[in-house]
């Protein structure tokens, strides 16, 4: 009888290992970079071409490895971080599996160049799809270099369900930031197809910080220190006035490792508790430090998940830490006890009642007793005016009457309201309509703005004094999708190095909005299926509809409501927003008696 059971041949078992390993592009960046961090490097370069599909190259001058360290680094569950089992629970590196070269050699055509400080000559290794076609000399400064080509190349369905360049650079970007921020002591670069998109010399946190999003973030950071026994907390919290809705400003490592952490971004919250606008969500650069032996990282194959023995306890140290940095710093409001007190007002008036001032009056003031008023009433009337209505019967003079409207008329016609400064209410027989305003006024924006892209009949009007707007790596990248769409739109944009300078916008673009508006067309970060399915003008329109289009809470005249629906029942799509959202509901005559009975 034949056994059933076999065991897998090394590629097979590797190719299922990238399986969880390796999910795109940006999973390679992360094993890479992490392993030149472990090699206690001090400069390191990532290379990509076609958002990573094409080549992934991480060059770093660590400590290199030998010719026999070389072949076992690409070997199943081969690893230098850890010995014994007990290591597991002590980990101070950031890779520790031993799967991750295994996992990319089984899934693509890997090069490696590596050299140590003592050998005078450098080995390079050359494997594709876990074969070894190559291993010869090479002249190689000190360290590794190791380039990823032809990603998936044996997976075509891995491969085909890659996103769009645009979506897959952007991961590999936040990739590439996590590992920056949590290293500001080794220096990075970053190169895109040819061209640099991040220079980060050796800084502090705060000025890593500043480099990688941008000069103007250094006044909106809030320092944020606490040491005990359990952690150490360093780093950064966002004033709250610059919170964002969507998500990409949280950033929590735990012994400068990135990790996602639902319950300590909830404490963090709680800190921002009463200061934040509804929907936006805190921004925060926290930097702990607790023992190893307290956390379990091997609990995810991308282990940005850990769990800490002391949770609760660590939950209240980073609130309260948070919260006493924002009081400091007077970003939340304080009680003042050196008010001056010349200003307040005494005790003693608190029971005094306001008396009016006396009035006096006149009683025998005439303003008719004049001089001539004797010859003003003795005046007779004067017959001429008797004489035009001479030849005219009654009923004539009361048929000419001028015809006076109905009243009831008018207040009986369909009547638009506002209801709770979100809704407008719109009478239709047999029903009647609630209207969601911003819901409404998204879609008439963005019917506007997608006409003028596609038919390039943007109108554009000159500022009298041109706008500046700065602009990092990220958002520079972003630019170059939407410059054309932009342009078509009304906007008139000149580049000067990280500079965006606007010397035009469209008519319909408010002066006040238009820096937050381009900053958001920078800055957003996009739904992957969106970016997918949907060209870079359809973008664009989205983004300027939800920027200017009326909020809720804000109040409409009855002109203003009546304007807006006369443009919403105008446009070719009035049952959803351009974000899929019910736009208005019916409520039937039926449906109202029903509830009331």
């Amino acid at each position: 009888m034949s056994a059933k059971i076999s065991l897998l041949p090394d590629h097979v078992a590797n190719q299922i290992a990238a399986g969880e390993v390796i999910q795109r592009p940006a999973s390679v960046v992360k094993e890479l970079l992490e392993n030149a961090v472990d090699a206690n490097s001090t400069s390191i370069q990532l290379v990509i071409k076609n958002a990573g599909k094409t080549l992934v190259q991480v060059i770093d001058d660590g400590q290199g490895m030998s010719n026999t360290d070389l072949r076992l680094a690409f070997e199943r569950h081969a690893t230098s971080k850890i010995n014994l089992a007990e290591d597991l629970f002590a980990l101070t590196t950031k890779g520790f599996r031993g799967e991750a070269l295994a996992s990319i050699a089984a899934i693509a055509h890997v090069e490696t160049h590596t050299r140590t400080e003592d050998d005078k000559v450098s080995h390079c290794l050359k494997i594709e799809g876990s074969k070894v076609v190559d291993q010869s000399l090479s002249t190689q400064p000190k360290g590794t270099s190791i380039a990823v080509k032809s990603l998936f190349y044996n997976i075509p369905a891995r491969r085909n369900f890659l996103k769009s360049d645009q979506v897959e650079l952007r991961h590999i970007i936040d990739e590439f930031h996590r590992v920056a921020l949590a290293h500001p002591e080794i220096k990075f670069q970053f190169y895109n197809n040819g061209s640099e998109l991040f220079d980060l010399p050796v800084s502090g946190v705060k000025k890593r910080i500043a480099t990688v999003f941008g000069s103007k973030w250094e006044s909106q950071l809030v320092p944020v220190e606490e040491k005990t026994s359990l952690a150490e907390i360093k780093g950064f919290a966002v004033k709250p006035e610059f919170a964002k809705k969507t998500r990409g400003q949280q950033f929590f490592f735990v012994n400068n490792r990135f990790i996602k952490s639902p319950f300590l971004h909830h404490a963090v919250s709680a800190a921002f508790e009463g200061l934040l606008r509804p929907g936006y969500q805190p921004g925060y650069f926290l930097y702990l430090t607790v023992d190893p032996k307290t956390i379990d990282i091997n609990i995810h194959p991308t282990k940005t998940e850990v769990k800490f023995e002391e949770e609760q306890s660590l939950y209240a140290i980073l609130r309260s830490a948070v919260k006493h940095s924002l009081g400091i710093f007077q970003v939340m409001p304080t009680l003042d006890f050196e008010q001056n007190t010349s200003m307040e007002v005494p005790y003693s008036f608190k029971d005094k009642t306001a008396v009016p001032p006396p009035i006096e009056v006149d009683s025998n003031f005439n303003p008719f007793k004049s001089e001539g008023s004797s010859r003003l009433t003795s005046s007779k009337k004067d017959p001429q005016w008797e004489g035009l209505y001479s030849g005219l019967l009654a009923e004539e003079i009361t048929s000419i009457k001028p015809p006076q409207e109905s009243l009831m008329e008018v207040s009986e016609a369909p009547r638009v309201f506002q209801l709770f400064a979100k809704y407008i209410v719109c009478p239709l027989k047999p029903h009647m309509l609630v209207i969601d305003q911003g819901r409404a006024h998204q879609r008439v924006l963005y019917e506007r703005f997608l006409n003028a892209i596609t038919n390039k009949k943007g109108v554009s009007q000159q500022l009298l004094f041109p706008l500046e707007v700065e602009m990092n790596p990220q958002q520079h990248e972003q630019f170059t999708h939407i410059e054309g769409a932009l342009e078509m739109l009304g906007f008139q944009l000149v580049l000067k190095e990280n500079k965006l300078l606007i010397k035009g916008a469209p008519d319909h673009c408010p002066t006040a909005k238009i820096e937050g508006v381009i900053e958001s067309l920078l800055s957003e970060q996009q739904e992957e299926s969106s970016l997918e399915h949907f060209s870079h003008a359809d973008q664009v329109a989205k983004t300027m509809a939800r920027s200017l289009a009326i909020k809720s809470g804000e109040l409409l005249d009855p002109k203003e409501q009546q304007a807006l629906l006369d443009d919403f029942f105008g446009c070719k799509e009035t049952t959803v927003s351009p974000f899929n959202r019910q736009i208005f509901i019916t409520l039937e005559k039926t449906e109202i008696e029903q509830k009331l009975n």
